[in-house]
């Protein structure tokens, strides 16, 4: 067993003597710090303990079963043991190397600062050989992730030309030193990157640093997780650099600076905004002798601990992005910077002027309302209105239809009920199909696959389904596309007979509860003018096609909800609290029961059915808006008599008769048990010729 791992199996099992002997594991073991990739954990929770420890430890274990020559894997364990050093270490040794100068932020070369300093007695020649390898570790990974330029490595070959080492010997210290320090991370890591390292290394000992990727290749690597999540690069590229300044600007960059940490921080903004950024950095750093640009601080903000997993902190990523649509790419050329109370872009540099910090800064108020949306996520009385004061103070949109953490969960749901929505596909007509709020893409996946000749366009509102869906397209090489648009003027987007069907599925209630329109909510005339703008696109002859909930008919008639808990009962009294789509009437006739309108009923249990972790979000919805006899009505006053029926069914859903049997019974005024009403329409409207 390798000397270092006896040292450290020695202090996990107690003994603490072993850090007076052993510098680097004294300085691993006592530490305050957490300074990990937040891009290789899944929990936050995870920082808690020792990450930077176990990974050393990781590491050497590796190199314990590799073969090799004695003094290679000697060398080897030196460097692997001291390499991670900068990231460790109390406040007060950490303060005594600042002071010295030593780069803590760039942990290679400040690990390679303390090896230097506190290694103890070495063969000369070796301690070069050792500080040179901690000075240069993992710069071939960044090379590989487009982060810099393989000249960053020339040193590696310094050791040949010195003849410090042999070419076989040289060789085979860099295999295992990379091998050890990106197996350590992930065997599957070391698997997808191995040929291109035995690659890289041979350039780096044959001395050959002519090859070197181009601006527009590094940027794809800097973007691979992005890619791998639906990115599609070459289109972005083409779009967003078309600025040929731009790209100019960003090969400057990428020639001059190391990067650091921007994968992590970066990969889920989109490649405009992952574009803007980088400018926004370079503008701040021209002129300077930064030669390291670390997005660690905007990393740290991006992530938090949610339901045990690490999370994007949407909420700031959201400002974020608001921010950053204020400026175009030619304005930040230009340097024109956004006037923002609340946010903005900040680059802070170290002592030594060589490395720069690139983060956002919120204000005090928007820091803490962010943290409180944060809390608020635990309690669903507090979310909606945490959300509320967010998109106040930072000017956001309201529509309400990103749902920030939740969207996931709501794709997912919407997505799990495409066997309900198969009944569409019998009555579309034509093949320019129109989904209006898509939600997961399902149903256009459905028709995609059954309609072959179909061609399909998804409009939503949501920044959010937008992006996903984009990256779905990607991932799963779909042919539909999406566009973000408004429902209520959809001649904006699509020209006038633009569109033979058109589809509102489980979307229309969602209008109808979301949108202000005349600055009401819960509002018919929503409903009217949706209709109103499908209509105006559809071309005659063409279909407009609605599945949505259904109120019933006669209205006057009263139900008996009698639940199986009290927490029904507290349900219920919360709901008709925080309703705001219409009053809800009960009244209370036994232990546990209550007699309703039968339409106050239904809408109270499609939330009650979804339970608690949708509460939140399905408050706010009114799914029954019209009955049968109502809705058909309006269709016709609406649409006029260019409009007609061509079918009108409603139907109780399949699902909420199960999933309601464990929570209530359902009866009539008599107390005896009676079916559920219906909860579902389908509709289907013709557009004359």
């Amino acid at each position: 067993m390798l000397n270092s791992l006896s040292s450290i199996l020695q202090y996990e099992s107690g003994d603490l003597q072993v850090l007076k002997r052993e510098q680097w594991l004294m300085h691993l073991a006592l530490t305050q710090e957490r300074a990990v990739n937040l891009e290789r954990v899944a929990s936050m929770e995870d920082r808690k303990r020792n990450y930077v420890l176990g990974y050393v430890k990781r590491s050497l274990e590796i190199l314990d079963d590799l073969p090799g020559r004695d003094t290679n894997k000697f060398l080897v364990e030196e460097a692997l043991r001291w390499s991670e050093v900068a990231k460790a270490g109390l406040p007060c040794r950490r303060a005594v190397w600042e002071k010295a100068g030593y780069n803590l932020a760039v942990h290679n070369e400040g690990s390679a600062h303390i090896y230097g300093a506190e290694a103890g007695e070495q063969d000369g020649n070796a301690r070069r050989i050792v500080h040179t390898l901690i000075a240069t570790h993992g710069l071939l990974g960044q090379y590989l992730r487009g982060e810099i330029l393989l000249t960053e490595s020339r040193a590696l070959h310094g050791l040949l030309l010195d003849g410090l080492l042999r070419q076989t010997d040289l060789e085979e210290v860099l295999c295992l030193l990379n091998r050890c320090v990106v197996e350590a991370v992930s065997k599957d890591l070391w698997s997808e990157v191995e040929t291109e390292i035995t690659d890289a290394i041979k350039l780096v000992v044959k001395g050959d640093f002519s090859k070197q990727f181009s601006p527009e290749e590094r940027l794809r690597r800097l973007r691979t997780v992005s890619a791998a999540n639906g990115e599609d690069f070459h289109r972005n590229l083409a779009t967003v650099l078309a600025d040929k300044r731009a790209l100019a600007h960003l090969e400057c960059l990428l020639s001059t600076v190391q990067l650091w940490y921007i994968e992590a921080a970066l990969y889920d903004f989109s490649f405009e905004q992952f574009v803007k950024i980088l400018l926004l950095a370079t503008a701040e750093i021209r002129g300077t002798s930064v030669r390291h640009l670390s997005f660690a601080a905007l990393m740290e903000q991006l992530y938090y601990e949610h339901k045990g997993r690490k999370r994007v902190n949407v909420y700031r990523k959201r400002i974020i992005e608001n921010y950053l649509a204020g400026l175009t790419i030619s304005d930040i050329l230009a340097g024109v910077r956004v006037e923002s109370p609340h946010a903005r872009h900040e680059v802070a540099f170290n002592a030594a002027a060589d490395t720069a910090f690139f983060s956002f800064r919120f204000s005090g108020a928007g820091a803490a309302l962010i943290d409180f949306c944060v809390e608020a996520e635990k309690s669903s009385m507090l979310y909606e209105k945490a959300i509320v004061l967010l998109f106040d103070l930072f000017g956001l949109r309201r529509d309400q239809y990103d749902r920030f953490n939740e969207e996931e969960r709501y794709l997912s749901t919407m997505n799990s009920t495409v066997n309900y929505k198969s009944v569409i596909l019998d009555y579309i007509k034509g093949t320019h199909v129109l989904d209006i709020g898509p939600g997961g893409g399902a149903l256009m996946d459905l028709i995609e696959e059954q309609r072959q000749e179909c061609q399909i366009t998804g409009v939503d509102i949501s920044q959010n389904v937008i992006e996903e869906l984009c990256k779905k397209k990607q991932i799963e090489h779909r042919h539909w596309n999406v566009i973000q648009g408004d429902a209520l003027d959809l001649a904006n987007h699509i020209k006038p007979g633009g569109a033979e069907t058109i589809i509102f599925c489980s979307i229309l209630h969602e209008l109808f509860s979301y949108i202000p329109f005349n600055g009401r909510k819960f509002n018919h005339e929503t409903v009217a003018a949706a209709l109103r703008s499908a209509f105006h696109v559809l071309l005659p002859g063409g279909r407009i096609i609605i599945r949505d909930g259904i109120m019933t008919e006669p209205e006057g008639v009263r139900r008996i909800i009698r639940f199986r808990s009290r927490e029904g009962m507290e349900f219920l009294k919360r709901y008709a609290e925080d309703f705001r789509g219409r009053p809800i009437r009960y009244e209370t006739v036994g232990r546990n029961e209550v007699s309703m309108p039968v339409n106050d009923a239904m809408e109270f249990l499609y939330t009650y059915t979804w339970g608690e972790e949708s509460y939140v979000h399905e408050v706010q919805e009114q799914f029954g808006y019209f009955t049968p006899s109502g809705y058909q009505r309006f269709i016709s006053d609406t649409l006029g008599p260019a409009a007609s029926i061509v079918e009108f069914k409603h139907y109780l859903q399949d699902g909420y008769t199960i999933a309601l049997s464990q929570k209530i019974e359902f009866l009539d005024e008599a107390g005896d048990p009676v079916p559920l009403p219906d909860s579902t329409c389908l509709v289907v409207i013709g557009k004359m010729n």
